[in-house]
């Protein structure tokens, strides 16, 4: 699973998840990317399910770009536990991912693959999501 090596907190708020991507919704590295449609906390679960979906529907062929990584601690308390008595213990890690961030990318394939691998991938998400290409790569 994909979590930072150090972190400055243990633990974080919430925060809030309103606007757009302001950056990260191009696709810079590869030929291919799924882009997210809604805002949403990404697992490092989801991510590590998409990367296996991902690099066995392309038959271990072309190169996979992961372009949103776990950051935010998410804390839980231990079932039937009393309120109170301070926030819970760092329980798993998410990506905080906007509408319009662009998700995953993969490069080195042709179009029929790429389209395939990135549907099963986004079937792993719990959001809405597109595929898209490269402006400059022609259709």
């Amino acid at each position: 699973m994909l979590m930072p090596k150090r972190v400055k907190f243990r633990r974080a708020q919430r925060g809030r998840r309103k606007g757009k991507a302001t950056r990260g919704y191009l696709v810079n590295f590869g030929d291919y990317g799924l882009k997210a449609l809604e805002p949403a906390w990404i697992t490092s679960r989801q991510i590590e399910a998409c990367r296996v979906a991902l690099s066995r529907q392309m038959k271990r062929d072309g190169k996979v770009w992961i372009r949103i990584f776990p950051d935010k601690p998410v804390s839980k308390k231990p079932l039937e536990t009393r309120m109170g008595k301070g926030k819970g213990a760092p329980e798993f890690w998410v990506a905080v991912v906007k509408p319009g961030t662009i998700m995953f990318e993969i490069g080195g394939v042709d179009k029929t693959i790429a389209q395939e691998a990135l549907t099963i991938a986004a079937h792993k998400l719990p959001i809405k999501t597109k595929i898209v290409q490269r402006p400059d790569l022609e259709s």
